[in-house]
């Protein structure tokens, strides 16, 4: 069976290989036309001029040496003689050692093409068996030829083979690519933390955490970002300043006409006692349900988020459901630190307990700490509620309840969103409903 590679695999595989930071992916942007353009003018210099070169030097270094052969073997007897004269005019280093013979050595590690460049050029001048030592001495590479009494040693200098702009060109080439990525990390950081900066920002604005304006910086599409984002935010406050106040204004309206109705009650002697403390109820009902409209309508957006200690919040949430019947129990570690906004927090997590009093008879409250997150869990053991009600159970005006507003988890889930965090509602194991929140730690 083959295995075929659908057209967006590469693509996919691409994306998975690219680094996912704005950081990384601008740097790499600079990078890889840079690195482009060293490799081109190293290829062209290293496989062209420094080739030519390296010939070169290699078949005059090989030509002197073919020279001296050639002239001893035409006339043995000046042997010391032209060995004398090569080593003047060519700035060798000769000696004869007679009864000698080539030894077998291992290949050449000479740098660049120069090794290939002298053995090809040695081979087609001498005519001779014939070996190069490159590192007999610093500075000098030693030619042995195999003559036919003993063997011709030869030191040639080096640098007769190798150019001095070679060494620079190379630390030009790699100081410029590091001055360049060093240069372009820093500009680009600079540029990055702007980004970031704004990010963090709106991040902690959306969770309930007012920081004050960011100080615009970077380039000046980044400062118009962090300017517009400074007057979003300054306008979002006003908006939810002027709410608040409005809200209360529409608290005090409402509730104003219904107490009047509670005194009438209490004033009219002539009416039935029990009509009059069902007329009650229902004015104490409409209060309750005016508050929780009024309260999901403000969405406890003035309250600041501040480091707060879950344990000690969740204990008071828990003694408050005692008291009024609840069979719960809290196990959670002695100090848990939360970025929370608490009285929102404490209304969210009432909530759900609340729920869970009204269908169960026995509740457990849990946290536990994985990585950057912080995991609420309330179980019961009550009927549950089946799988695909639940996200409809979570929107405004969804309740199973006959009597129920349908807002109470509605304005649990606003909250827990407000901090970033999210909730789902599980099947408990042994039965009952799981209420699982997670809040970044």
């Amino acid at each position: 069976m083959k295995l075929r590679l659908g057209p967006l695999q590469p693509e996919r595989l691409l994306r998975k290989m690219l680094p996912r930071g704005l950081f990384g992916r601008s740097l790499l942007i600079v990078l890889v036309p840079m690195m482009v353009l060293q490799g081109v003018a190293l290829q062209i210099f290293y496989g062209t001029h420094l080739d030519e070169l390296s010939r070169r030097l290699a078949g005059a270094v090989a030509g002197e040496i073919g020279f001296m052969i050639d002239q001893i073997d035409r006339d043995p007897t000046r042997r010391s003689l032209v060995l004398q004269e090569g080593d003047i005019h060519f700035t060798f280093g000769s000696v004869f050692l007679r009864n000698q013979t080539l030894r077998h050595l291992p290949p050449p590690d000479a740098p660049g093409p120069v090794d290939k460049d002298l053995a090809i050029a040695l081979a087609q001048d001498i005519h001779r068996p014939f070996n190069v030592v490159w590192h007999a001495h610093p500075g000098i590479l030693r030619v042995n030829i195999q003559m036919p009494d003993g063997v011709i040693s030869i030191n040639v200098p080096r640098k007769r083979l190798f150019i001095g702009t070679f060494y620079v060109f190379l630390i030009w080439l790699i100081g410029s690519a590091l001055l360049l990525i060093i240069l372009a990390a820093l500009f680009l950081r600079t540029q990055v933390r702007g980004v970031k900066r704004l990010a963090e920002a709106a991040e902690a604005f959306g969770m309930g955490r007012d920081n004050g304006p960011i100080r615009p910086e970077g380039a000046i599409e980044v400062r118009r970002a962090a300017t517009a984002f400074n007057r979003m935010q300054e306008r979002l406050r006003r908006f939810l300043s002027q709410r608040t106040t409005m809200l209360a204004g529409v608290s005090h309206d409402l509730r104003t006409p219904l107490t009047r109705l509670r005194l009438a009650l209490a004033m009219q002697p002539g009416i039935n006692p029990d009509d009059v403390q069902d007329m009650e109820n229902d004015i104490a009902e409409m209060e309750h349900l005016i508050g929780v409209y009024l309260n999901f309508a403000r969405g406890e957006g003035s309250e600041q988020a501040v480091p707060s200690e879950l344990p000690s919040l969740l204990e008071e949430i828990c003694a408050t459901a005692k008291r009024m019947g609840a069979a719960i129990d809290l196990s959670t570690p002695d100090s848990l630190t939360v970025t929370l906004r608490p009285e929102a927090m404490r209304r969210a997590l009432t909530n759900f307990i609340d729920n869970a009093r009204r269908h169960a008879s026995q509740i457990w409250v849990s946290t536990a700490r994985h990585g950057a997150s912080v995991y609420i869990y309330i179980d019961d053991n009550g009927p549950g509620i089946p799988e695909q009600k639940r996200d409809t159970l979570l929107k405004p005006f969804e309740s199973e309840d006959p009597g129920g507003t349908g807002l109470g988890l509605a304005i649990a889930r606003d909250i827990i969103v407000a901090h970033g965090g999210q909730i789902r509602l599980l099947d408990r194991p042994g039965g009952g409903l799981r209420v699982a929140v997670n809040l970044p730690a």
